[in-house]
């Protein structure tokens, strides 16, 4: 939350008034206190946005037009409620790679190649911008190192990164994963049947 809110230039006491609350909630939630809950993040967000539109040049306006992004997600969702990381593995027939809890509030399939040969680095910035709290799904991926890197040098941070169709992961893709304390799952699930089985029982 603080970093969307330190994103969008906003203050606490602004956010707290959008909101109709006090400042010390957003303080507490901020510093992982108290939980927000799914329902309380959507209207945290929905407010940052709108506070940031009656602003002469929005923030949000940078991220509206993504075209070039088009082409290296495959899918993107909200989910209704936090799942579980292994309520989330069960749904994918994902294997754990480390014992790391996040509750996960979406995901975002990313198509790996394409990624690589047509998003800048403030392109994947943007991109890791949408999927804060997310499970970030990486297909085609040969050995799990590059999502895992790019995860490590970006500022936001995933709920979870799911590496689709490795046989065998890179032992920094891991040690990574370890430095971050980031949930890191392997599965070999087909593609569309793991979205449906996502939206079906989490959207």
């Amino acid at each position: 939350m603080k970093k969307w809110r330190q994103i969008f230039s906003i203050s606490q006491s602004e956010i707290a008034r959008k909101l109709g609350i006090s400042p010390s909630v957003i303080s507490d939630y901020e510093a992982r206190r108290r939980s927000p809950g799914v329902a309380f993040i959507k209207k945290f967000v929905l407010a940052l946005i709108e506070i940031d539109s009656q602003r002469p040049n929005p923030v949000i306006s940078k991220y509206l037009d993504l075209p070039e992004l088009s082409s290296a997600i495959i899918d993107l969702a909200e989910y209704s409620r936090g799942v579980k990381i292994d309520d989330f593995c069960s749904k994918i027939d994902g294997e754990r790679l480390n014992n790391f809890e996040r509750l996960i509030n979406g995901h975002t399939v990313i198509d790996s190649i394409n990624a690589i040969l047509t998003l800048s680095a403030y392109d994947f910035y943007r991109l890791f911008g949408f999927t804060s709290e997310r499970a970030l799904v990486f297909t085609k991926v040969t050995s799990g190192r590059s999502p895992l890197v790019a995860v490590r040098v970006s500022s936001l941070k995933p709920s979870a990164v799911v590496l689709h169709g490795v046989s065998k992961v890179d032992e920094m893709a891991i040690k990574i994963a370890e430095a971050e304390k980031l949930p890191l799952i392997r599965t070999e699930l087909e593609i569309g049947e793991m979205i449906d089985r996502l939206r079906r029982d989490f959207v």
